[in-house]
């Protein structure tokens, strides 16, 4: 009896983590932003707005950490990174008409972070990230303006 539960909670144990071995998996093979600005250029055109938006996201993670961190220099690299992927995704969106709806909510997310950002952070700091704020916003209204185009003639 004590022989079959100990067999019978092995089995169980090994089915468990035979489950959660891919879960595991994939979170370990979590892809480097260098990797993902590589893979860029071979994605299709409908899928680069959401991989453009990804790498933004991780480089607005990383130009905060960074700021707290005390390296303006990286953070600075980090935010023009911010920038110009934020851009990419616009572009990228507006020229297949996919995701521009997530890129548009994934730029105002991106530029509210930013701004609580630039409350934390040193005055001499503050006009970069403005900058970059302002830069997010162009970009979400070119995305709004090419989701509801405005009529010629009323």
């Amino acid at each position: 009896m004590k022989r079959s539960r100990t067999l019978w909670i092995a089995v169980v144990g090994l089915m468990f983590g035979a489950l959660l071995l891919p879960w595991v998996a994939q979170a370990h093979q979590e892809a480097t932003i260098a990797e993902l600005k590589n893979r860029l250029s071979n994605t299709e055109l409908r899928n680069r707005p959401a991989l453009c938006i990804e790498i933004c996201e991780r480089q607005l993670d990383a130009a905060n950490r960074f700021y707290n961190d005390g390296a303006t220099t990286a953070a600075q690299a980090a935010l023009q990174d911010v920038v110009s992927f934020a851009g990419l995704a616009r572009e990228y969106a507006i020229q297949s008409h996919k995701h521009e709806k997530e890129s548009e909510i994934a730029l105002r997310k991106a530029a509210r972070k930013l701004l609580d950002l630039k409350h934390a952070i040193s005055h001499e700091d503050q006009a970069a990230v403005q900058s970059a704020i302002d830069r997010l916003q162009r970009f979400r209204d070119d995305l709004l303006s090419s989701m509801f185009p405005r009529s010629a003639a009323k």
